[in-house]
């Protein structure tokens, strides 16, 4: 038997990096959201398919140049040397950073896309009452677009609680600091501890359960309410 006290740091690591990441994706997400559902500019979906390419990325490829991007050699190591720090590289603030691009089209498409559906009367009905483009678009834009932030909360939360590929390339396995659940998983294995691999895997797999069910439920009663 093993002691239940060595599965909790990873899980709370997680639970952290899943958190900081979510906040951070939907308030980067959401200017981006507002611009690619608002803008006319010609080269808005060449923006959106950058934004958009970890969907078909292999992570490994992605956290590949990623690593080169935070270690000594790239701006991350420019960065650090400025402020006397160390690199990015293997550690919790870069699986952050390489957790927010990972992750940030699965927030900015569900955003967006709750944008798009918001039309142009209501925003014109609001700009008739004297509301500035600003007041417009947080009591009017925001609350419509509710449901489109709640889905790319709950997709960008869970799949930073699953990320493998990108986390282990840009931040290995350091206990208590990379060594997120996916990470543990991988390593218990790797080692032939069947029973460790065997909690968290099933613990992943009854989340993944809830998310997709919470997904499927929030779809239904969403197209209740547009009745």
């Amino acid at each position: 038997m093993f002691p239940p006290g060595e599965l909790w740091p990873p899980i709370l690591l997680t639970l952290e990096l899943a958190s900081v990441t979510t906040v951070l994706l939907l308030a980067l997400g959401t200017p981006l959201s507002w611009w690619l559902a608002r803008s006319h500019a010609p080269w808005k979906e060449a923006v959106a398919a950058v934004v958009a390419l970890p969907l078909v990325l292999p992570p490994t490829v992605l956290g590949f140049y990623l690593l080169i991007a935070l270690g000594p050699d790239g701006p991350g190591g420019w960065i650090a040397g400025l402020f006397g720090g160390r690199t990015l590289a293997f550690s919790f603030a870069g699986l952050v950073v390489g957790s927010v691009i990972y992750s940030l089209p699965f927030v900015v498409q569900p955003i967006r896309n709750a944008f798009q559906a918001i039309g142009e009367r209501p925003l014109e009905v609001a700009a008739t009452l004297r509301a500035s483009p600003w007041d417009a678009f947080w009591s009017v834009a925001v609350p419509l677009a509710r449901p489109g932030f709640l889905t790319g909360a709950i997709l960008g939360f869970a799949h930073t609680v699953g990320e493998f590929g990108v986390v282990l390339m840009i931040g290995g396995n350091i206990p208590g600091e990379t060594k997120v659940l996916s990470i543990a998983i991988y390593d218990y294995v790797e080692t032939l501890r069947w029973d460790q691999a065997h909690v968290l895997a099933g613990g992943m797999l009854a989340f993944a359960f809830v998310v997709v069910l919470a997904m499927l439920l929030l779809e239904k009663r969403l197209a209740r309410g547009g009745k």
